[in-house]
């Protein structure tokens, strides 16, 4: 599958939770789409007004107004309520400081990254660092006496913790710049405190410290070292991620999220320096397999989607709290058994995402292939010179090797346990995607669902791969599994959809990476797939249509495999033709890039080195080496255009030289066979 088709190591997936992308840009039609408009005015005004009162409401508000409703939120940031909050986080009184910083939470995990980049270029670090010390004092206070605060101002600053930790962590994500700046307030003492007492606390900031610290921890040295460097946090991180949740089964799921969690930190961090205990543990194979297999294996969606929904009838028959009124403040944490049951489908939901995510991590860690190049091929030196098309040389062919060890059957058998589960969670349900150009009926359940099945997509698709590239005989013979595993795989994105248009991402984000298991199954089972002429156009038509230069790479590779099924040579034709359609002729240049065009030349060699194979005939027939002695020179051109200087411009070179040599001694086969 060459260096094209690349495993995704674990990459976080902190999708908006409430999306706006289904509103066309501006303000107005945010304000055509919102009921509240009436209610934002007075919201901001009263946020500044001389009253303690109306700003603790005013911030409230804002946490009332924007829930499930981004229609309303976008209104908001048009008033610049970021600012406006950042501002009452400076505020004389404690209760609207709290409520500001519960709003600036609330705005980050609805809006995401565009919200929290606007915080972070407002400078909402400069308060919110002054906050670090005050609530470690404040914690360790109550740790010690547990009596001497009473319960409102402990759960006050537990909530204030929360909120704090969680907007941290969120700019964590938001970009380099603003994690270096988190990386220099060394936060890390501050996050364990939190998971060192997590008996003696409630759940929610023991859960954000947690998250807080596994984005930090995410290929982010500074963290990974403070982490390290502390054998009571490695003990403390493994005792979590080795603890069994007990209790109800509404704390077995708050707890299991921590463990994770932990199981992820110490993923992040390894290895694990010695000569700790802990770095004699195998994170993966004591710890973290063992942990998230169950986690996924007992999920079903649809059910989750069908209770959700009901929740969301029972709740529209609910009289709506009237119009907010100073007389009668709403309160930030008031919230009916429903909104409870859907807060928590929502965490069990997250929960869930997360494992799936740490787990695309797992199956990255197995070896990549890479290209075996002689030290003769220096990388800084320049092959430009033509080469002949009528010249052979018989050592210009670079091997596939991998520089790592193979995985062990035992590994791969693992992985392939682990298909059913992943394969079920890739399934859409009612609630999966929004309706075309409206939002959700339950935002924060789409984006989580949404989230889900990529991440169990992208998870095959790192399985698949290493299965392709530790070919087992065993299970390429089993042909009905893989006929099986394709099926499913496109009843799957027969649910998803092609559907375009505002609001629609994650469909377009499915395809994606689906077409990268398409080729990883293709690649295991090649010659035993039926090529479908509905899939095959499909898939030409995603090649055709998207800019995106990964996404045409894999569709080419998924149609090579399905080229080579012996018993299908019209499909064979109609697929090279394609292929062919890509390559320059006639001093022109290729309709799609240099990297998708290697693919396909790389393609056209392998479906027809066997002259012997029954759909050879359409190579013959549609003078097929005419056509690639005409676009031999525009290749070679193109691959002398590759800048090794850009990212990657090294490795692409060297797989463009390889395929051209391979080209030029292919055309030369052929035309020696004299077919």
């Amino acid at each position: 599958m060459g260096k094209s088709q690349k495993k995704k190591a674990m990459r976080r997936h902190n999708p908006v939770r409430v999306p706006d992308s289904h509103l066309p840009k501006g303000l107005a039609s945010a304000a055509s789409t919102s009921n509240k408009t009436e209610a934002v005015l007075p919201i901001i005004q009263k946020m500044t007004g001389p009253e303690a009162s109306d700003r603790k409401w005013a911030c409230v508000a804002v946490s009332n107004l924007i829930q499930n409703d981004p229609s309303t939120r976008r209104l908001l940031q048009g008033k610049n309520v970021v600012g406006a909050l950042i501002d009452r986080l400076t505020d004389s009184e404690e209760e609207v400081v709290v409520e500001a910083a519960g709003a600036l939470r609330n705005l980050c995990i609805d809006g995401g990254y565009n919200i929290c980049a606007e915080m972070y270029n407002k400078n909402i670090l400069a308060p919110l660092k002054t906050f670090v010390p005050k609530i470690s004092s404040a914690l360790s206070n109550f740790l010690d006496s547990p009596t001497a605060a009473p319960g409102n101002a402990q759960k006050l600053i537990y909530e204030f913790a929360d909120s704090v930790i969680t907007v941290l962590w969120c700019l964590s994500e938001t970009s380099n710049k603003a994690l270096d700046a988190i990386n220099e307030l060394h936060l890390i003492p501050f996050l364990m405190s939190f998971l060192a007492a997590r008996d003696k606390l409630p759940s929610p900031p023991v859960t954000s410290a947690a998250h807080c610290l596994y984005v930090l921890t995410d290929d982010n040295q500074p963290a990974i070292l403070d982490v390290k460097s502390d054998a009571g946090y490695l003990s403390c991180l493994l005792s979590i991620a080795q603890s069994n949740a007990g209790g109800s089964t509404k704390n077995t799921q708050r707890q299991n999220a921590v463990n994770i969690l932990a199981a992820g930190i110490l993923r992040n961090i390894s290895p694990l320096p010695p000569p700790s205990a802990v770095s004699s543990v195998d994170i993966d194979k004591d710890i973290v397999l063992p942990l998230l297999r169950p986690t996924i294996s007992s999920v079903n969606l649809p059910d989750i989607s069908n209770r959700v929904q009901q929740l969301l009838t029972q709740e529209s028959s609910i009289p709506q709290m009237e119009n907010l009124s100073l007389k009668n403040t709403p309160k930030s944490d008031h919230k009916s058994p429903l909104e409870i049951e859907l807060e928590q489908i929502e965490k069990d939901l997250r929960t869930i995402q997360l494992t799936l995510e740490i787990l695309t991590g797992v199956c990255a860690t197995l070896p990549d292939p890479s290209f075996n190049v002689s030290a003769d091929n220096n990388e800084e030196n320049d092959l430009d010179e033509d080469v002949d098309i009528n010249e052979t040389d018989e050592d210009v062919d670079v091997d596939m090797v991998s520089d790592d060890p193979s995985p062990t059957q035992s590994s791969i058998d693992f992985l392939q346990s682990l298909i059913p589960s992943l394969l079920a969670l890739t399934k859409p349900t009612a609630l999966s995607f929004p309706p075309l150009s409206a939002p959700s009926p339950h935002p924060p359940t789409t984006s989580a669902l949404s989230a889900i099945h990529v991440s169990a997509l992208e998870c095959l698709n790192n399985i698949f791969l290493s299965v392709a590239t530790s070919p087992n005989p065993t299970l390429s013979a089993d042909k009905a599994a893989g006929v099986k595993l394709w099926s499913d795989i496109w009843l799957s994105l027969a649910l998803v959809g092609t559907q375009a248009g505002l609001g629609q991402e994650r469909r377009q984000e499915m395809w994606e990476v689906a077409a990268g298991v398409l080729w990883g199954i293709g690649v295991v089972w090649k010659g035993s797939l039926e090529p479908n002429d509905e899939q095959i156009q499909i898939l030409i038509q995603l090649c055709n249509t998207t800019s995106d230069t990964e996404l045409q790479i894999k569709c080419i590779g998924t149609l090579e495999c399905l080229a080579q099924n012996p018993n299908f040579i019209a499909e064979n034709s109609t697929i090279s033709d394609f292929l062919l359609s890509i390559l320059p002729a006639d001093g022109s240049v290729s309709p799609l890039g240099t990297e998708p065009l290697i693919q396909v030349v790389s393609a056209l060699i392998d479906i027809y080195s066997d002259e012997g194979m029954p759909y050879d005939i359409n190579f013959r027939q549609g003078h097929y080496l005419k056509r690639l002695r005409a676009a031999a020179d525009g290749f070679k051109r193109a691959v002398r255009g590759i800048d090794r200087k850009k990212e990657g411009g090294v490795q692409l070179r060297r797989r463009g030289e390889e395929v051209r040599d391979n080209l030029i001694a292919f055309i030369q086969y052929r035309h020696d066979l004299g077919l």
